[in-house]
C-alpha cells in the first residue's frame, strides 16, 4: 500500500494505491495525507476500507509530495561515514541536527529552481521518516517504531556556498530555498517495507552515476534518531525527519555543481524514484 497527493500544487488530493497498483481516491476517509490523518490512525483505516474506496483515474495528474506541508523539516547530516570523509569530516559522535524551511517540500517530479547568486547547487538522496504521532523524551530507541508511519524518498538539495561559507555555522541557509526537499512520490507505511535498515538508495546526474549506497551504512540508525530527537524537541504527526546522504555529492569535488538544464534521478529501493530539471528561477 503506497499513500499519495495528486493533482496541481496546493490542490493535491489525497489518494492509496492498493496492492494490485490500483489507485483511490482517499477523500472518503480525509481532506489530506496530514498530521491529524496519520495520528487518528488514518493508515490502520485505509487498510481496512482499501476495497471500499472509489477507483480514481490518476493518467495525467502531477504527483505531489505524499504528505502535505509538515510542521517541521528535521534532518541529520553526515550519518553516512563515507559521506562525512567526503565532506572532509571525522564521523560524527552524536547526530548532527539542522532544519529546513517547510516549504521546501515539493512533489518528486516538480522542476527545481536554480536560485540566483547560487553557484554551488548539490543533490542529496536521503532516506525520509514521517512520524504518525507524537513522541517526546522516549524511554528507549525500541519505542520509535510506534511513532513511525512510514518511510519515503526525500531529496535534501542544498546551495554549498550558503550553507558552509555564509552560513556563521548553522547549514540552514543553504537548505532552505524553496522547493529545496523534492519529496516521493508515495508515503510507505512501516508495515509495507521488508527491511528498512536494508534499503539500497542511489542518485544520477544526467544519466551519470553518483550516489550507490544502503541505508544499513547508516551511522545512526532510524529509531535511534527518533529517540535522540525526542530528547531534545518534541516531533509531532506529520513531521519529516530526513536522515543523511551517502557519498557521491558534488561537495566531495569528484563532481561538477549543478547547472540548469541538468536532469538529477533519484531513488530508494520499495519507496519509488524521483526525477528534477534544474531550472533558472
Amino acid at each position: 500500500m503506497q499513500l499519495l497527493r495528486l493533482g496541481p500544487l496546493g490542490h493535491e488530493i489525497p489518494a492509496v494505491r492498493d496492492n494490485q497498483g490500483a489507485t483511490r481516491d482517499l477523500r472518503p476517509l480525509t481532506e489530506d495525507v496530514d498530521g491529524p490523518f496519520l495520528s487518528s490512525d488514518g493508515i490502520a483505516r485505509t487498510r481496512a476500507d482499501i476495497d471500499k474506496l472509489p477507483l480514481l483515474d490518476a493518467e495525467g495528474l502531477r504527483v505531489g509530495a505524499p504528505i502535505a506541508r509538515p510542521t517541521a523539516v528535521i534532518c541529520i547530516g553526515q550519518n553516512y561515514a563515507a559521506h562525512a570523509a567526503e565532506s572532509g569530516d571525522a564521523p560524527p559522535e552524536i547526530p548532527i541536527v539542522f532544519f529546513k524551511h517547510p516549504n521546501t517540500v515539493v512533489g518528486p517530479d516538480d522542476e527545481l529552481p536554480f536560485p540566483p547568486g547560487a553557484t554551488q547547487l548539490d543533490w542529496e538522496v536521503e532516506l525520509g521518516v514521517v512520524i504518525s504521532k507524537a513522541a517526546h523524551r522516549l524511554g528507549a530507541p525500541s519505542e520509535s517504531a510506534d511513532h513511525i508511519a512510514g518511510f519515503v524518498v526525500s531529496h535534501d538539495v542544498s546551495e554549498r556556498r550558503w550553507q558552509v561559507a555564509e552560513s556563521g555555522g548553522q547549514w540552514s541557509k543553504g537548505k532552505s530555498g524553496p522547493s529545496f526537499n523534492p519529496l516521493g512520490p508515495a508515503l510507505v507505511p512501516l508495515e509495507d517495507i521488508t527491511s528498512p535498515d536494508a534499503l539500497h538508495l542511489w542518485s544520477r546526474v544526467n544519466g551519470e552515476a553518483r550516489q550507490d549506497s544502503n541505508t544499513s551504512d547508516l551511522i545512526f540508525d532510524v529509531p535511534t534518531l527518533i529517540w535522540h530527537l525526542s530528547q531534545y524537541m518534541a516531533l509531532e504527526p506529520g513531521d519529516l525527519i530526513n536522515t543523511g546522504t551517502p557519498q557521491g555529492v558534488a561537495l566531495s569535488g569528484r563532481f561538477p555543481y549543478l547547472t540548469p538544464g541538468d536532469i538529477i534521478e533519484l531513488g530508494i529501493d520499495q519507496l519509488g524514484s524521483q526525477r528534477q530539471l534544474v531550472v533558472s528561477e
